[in-house]
C-alpha cells in the first residue's frame, strides 16, 4: 500500500474557503461580459414576439455563422496532430513515470471521467434544446448583468450542493448535479450561433488536449503536479479579471483590450490545461486517501473540476477558431 506523506497533503492545507475559491473563480472565467453585450446589440434585429410562435426571426444580417462542408482530410490531419501531441506531451512532461494504477485509483478515475462525460453530454443536449426553443434569444435580450448574476448564483449554488451533499444521499446529490449542468447549458447555449464546423473542431481539439493531459497526469509520478495548485489559482484569477476588463476599460483603449483578450484566450488555455494535470493527480490522491479511510470516495464531486476545465478550454478554442476564420 502506498504511504501517504505530509508532502502529498500540502495542497489540501488551509481553510475550506481557500479550497473552494478556486472553483468559484474557475466558474467565473466561463463568462465573457463583452460577448453578451455584443450579442445584445443584435436584439433590435430580433423579433422576440415571433420567436415564441415560430422558428423564424427577422434580422438584417445573418446572426448564425454559415456552415462549411466537413473536410475529412482535415479531420484526418487533426487526428494525426492529436496523436502527435500525446506523444510530445508524454515525452516532455512525463519523464518520471510511476507504476500502474492501483484498483482504487483506476476505479475512481474511471468513475470520475464517466460522470464528466455524462455531464458534458447533458449540458450539450440542454444547450441545443434551449437554442432551438428560443430561450437563447431571450437570454440575449435580457440585461447582461442579470444574466451573469443569475448564472453565477445558480452555478455556484448548485456546485456547492454537489460538494457538500454526502455520497450517502445520491438523489439530492444528483439533483444538484443536474441543476449545475442546466445552468451551464443556459450559459453556453449562445455558442450555437457559431458555425457547426467550428464547434465540431473545437470539441475535437478539446478532447485531444484533455485526453493527452489526463494521460500524462495519470502516468506521472505521484503528486508531481499537485504543487501547481497555488500558481494555477493565481492564473485563474488573472484570467477571470481579464474577462471583466471590457466592463471597466474604455472602448478607446484598443491596445489594453487586445492584451486582456489575449490573456483571456491563450493564457486561459495554458491555465486550464495545467488544471487538467492538477485535477487528474488530485483524483488519484483522493483515491489513495479514500482507500486508507481518510475521506469518502466521491466521483461526482471530482467530476465538477474536470468538467469546468473542459468547458473553459472549449470556449476559448471556439473563439480562437472563429477569429481565424474571419481573417481568411
Amino acid at each position: 500500500m502506498l504511504r501517504l506523506g505530509l508532502s502529498s497533503l500540502r495542497p489540501l492545507a488551509g481553510p475550506a474557503v481557500a479550497r473552494t475559491a478556486r472553483f468559484n473563480v474557475r466558474n467565473l472565467s466561463n463568462f465573457r461580459p463583452n460577448i453578451l453585450q455584443t450579442l445584445q446589440k443584435q436584439r433590435r434585429s430580433l423579433s422576440l414576439p415571433s420567436a415564441t410562435k415560430s422558428a423564424r426571426y427577422s434580422t438584417d444580417v445573418p446572426i448564425i455563422e454559415t456552415s462549411k462542408p466537413i473536410s475529412w482530410q482535415r479531420i484526418a490531419l487533426i487526428a494525426g496532430g492529436v496523436a502527435g501531441t500525446v506523444v510530445v506531451l508524454e515525452s516532455a512532461l512525463n519523464r518520471e513515470t510511476r507504476a500502474g494504477l492501483s484498483p482504487a485509483e483506476r476505479s475512481l478515475l474511471n468513475a470520475t471521467f464517466a460522470y464528466t462525460g455524462a455531464g458534458l453530454a447533458i449540458t450539450a443536449v440542454a444547450a441545443r434544446a434551449m437554442f432551438r426553443s428560443g430561450v437563447t434569444y431571450r437570454i440575449m435580450a435580457a440585461n447582461p448583468w442579470v444574466v451573469i448574476g443569475a448564472s453565477l448564483a445558480g452555478s455556484i449554488g448548485s456546485m456547492f450542493g454537489v460538494f457538500y451533499t454526502p455520497p450517502e444521499n445520491p438523489i439530492p446529490k444528483h439533483l444538484f448535479w443536474l441543476t449545475f449542468n442546466a445552468f451551464q447549458a443556459a450559459t453556453l447555449s449562445p455558442l450555437f450561433f457559431f458555425s457547426p464546423a467550428i464547434l465540431a473542431r473545437a470539441g475535437l481539439y478539446t478532447l485531444g488536449v484533455v485526453g493527452s493531459l489526463s494521460y500524462v497526469g495519470a502516468t506521472a509520478a505521484n503528486d508531481k503536479y499537485l504543487m501547481m495548485g497555488g500558481p494555477l489559482l493565481a492564473g485563474v484569477s488573472v484570467v477571470a479579471l481579464s474577462a471583466l476588463a471590457p466592463l471597466v476599460l474604455p472602448v478607446t483603449a484598443v491596445r489594453a483590450l487586445a492584451v486582456t483578450e489575449a490573456v483571456y484566450l491563450y493564457g486561459g488555455l495554458a491555465v486550464f490545461g495545467g488544471l487538467v494535470l492538477y485535477d487528474t493527480q488530485k483524483i488519484l490522491m483522493h483515491a489513495r486517501m479514500a482507500e486508507q479511510g481518510h475521506m469518502k470516495r466521491d466521483p461526482l464531486k471530482e467530476s465538477i473540476g474536470l468538467q469546468l476545465d473542459m468547458v473553459n478550454i472549449f470556449i476559448r478554442l471556439v473563439q480562437i477558431l472563429s477569429m481565424q476564420q474571419r481573417r481568411k
